[in-house]
């Protein structure tokens, strides 16, 4: 702990500077380990899954992308997301554990998850255990064509979209000052959590329109046989 003039400040990099992590241990790996490390093992669920979809029966080619976001965003949800709700104490590992570490270097864009801030662990917590294995069952009924498909990507995305809503209103009620600098905010803050805005919107609309469109269908159907 190191004092300056009248203030006393934690020996982490976090904002803000008083905030207690009794403990902390310093990140082990660098940023670009870390990045590179989950960038190429995204890829890497992303080209299996792709090869995966390729196989009969024949899907289209935007179907075979779903699968691919699906299974990533599982993936991120239940191992990620999961190892944060259920590790309290992350900031204090020794081990140079690879998911310690990214909740480590995430923290400078928002220091709430090493505070273990209430409302984001709630949020973190609740998408790994729901909407992880949702995702995974998204994966397997579009391989599959399974009749509750659109309604279940629906579901999930509009669960993915309420939750990212949740974590950027309570940071901006909350004052909205929890990045080391700038440059962690947009590229961790922001940067990092857009594709749940960007994304889930697309596909709700789309699943949005399926489902309107079947159900116009039904009607159709319904109106020819009376």
């Amino acid at each position: 702990m190191e004092g300056s003039g009248s203030g006393i400040y934690e020996n982490h990099p976090y904002v803000p500077r008083d905030l207690k992590l009794p403990g902390f241990v310093p990140g082990f790996l660098s940023q670009s380990t870390i990045v590179g490390v989950y960038g190429l093992s995204s890829l890497l669920v992303v080209l299996l899954t792709w090869l995966f979809s390729g196989r009969p029966p024949k899907k289209s080619k935007i179907d075979r992308w779903l699968m691919c976001w699906w299974a990533f965003t599982g993936l991120t949800h239940m191992i990620l997301e999961g190892y944060f709700a259920f590790s309290p104490e992350f900031y204090m590992d020794k081990t140079a554990c690879y998911l310690a570490e990214v909740w480590k270097e995430y923290s400078k864009g928002d220091s709430r998850y090493a505070a273990r801030d209430a409302g984001v662990v709630a949020v973190e917590g609740l998408t790994a255990v729901l909407e992880g294995p949702a995702c995974l069952l998204a994966v397997y009924a579009i391989a599959k064509g399974k009749s509750y498909s659109y309604i279940l990507q629906f579901a999930i995305s509009l669960g993915q979209l309420y939750g990212t809503a949740v974590y950027f209103i309570t940071s901006y009620l909350e004052g909205d000052n929890f990045a080391a600098s700038s440059f962690y905010y947009y590229a961790y803050y922001i940067a990092a959590n857009a594709s749940w805005v960007v994304i889930p919107t697309l596909i709700s609309i789309r699943c949005w329109k399926k489902i309107c469109a079947a159900v116009q269908v039904q009607g159709h159907k319904k109106n020819k046989t009376r």
